[in-house]
């Protein structure tokens, strides 16, 4: 196996570690519900065939499916994100050239499209998820306000791990 798969397959099990044990424990007012595991999605390589994406996309939601005994929430917000990354990252993260990332990080594009990146695809992730969630018990309000507020705080700490983990430069 070449270097990117082993990089990837640490990268998930780095962020499914963080998510199980650290962020699935966190409470932030019943509005806030930091995901940081989606960002494995965001980080494979853009040259990715459509069923490989999807494929990988629908196993890392189930798995925090499984691990976190909720019944296809994730997974079906995952597949959906997997759906938006394929219509927009191109076009985000490089102004539709053919450039092919292989993983792209706040090092590897232009910070603030990456930045925009970020949220483009959380708050697709959280509407999925929160519309499937929330939508019956709290109401229209209620899940956009969630929406916007673990969209932020998801993407900061995105971010976060982006500065901490990724510091090569010029990496494609």
């Amino acid at each position: 196996m070449n270097k990117l798969v082993w990089r990837n397959i640490g990268r998930f099990m780095l962020l499914m570690a963080c998510q199980l044990f650290v962020l699935n424990n966190v409470y932030l007012g019943g509005y806030v519900l930091p995901m940081l595991y989606v960002l494995f999605i965001f980080m494979l390589p853009t040259g990715m065939s459509r069923i490989p994406l999807l494929l990988v996309a629908f196993a890392t939601g189930l798995t925090i499916d499984l691990m976190s005994n909720v019944l296809g929430l994730h997974a079906l917000a995952c597949t959906a994100c997997a759906m938006m990354r394929i219509l927009f990252a191109n076009r985000i993260l490089t102004r539709g050239e053919p450039i092919e990332i292989s993983t792209p990080t706040i090092s590897t594009v232009t910070p603030q499209y990456y930045v925009t990146y970020l949220l483009i695809m959380y708050s697709g992730f959280y509407l999925v998820y929160f519309i499937s969630e929330l939508f019956g018990s709290r109401g229209f309000g209620d899940m956009l306000l969630a929406t916007l507020c673990s969209t932020l705080c998801s993407t900061l700490l995105a971010v976060v791990y982006q500065l901490i983990f990724n510091k090569r430069k010029n990496e494609q």
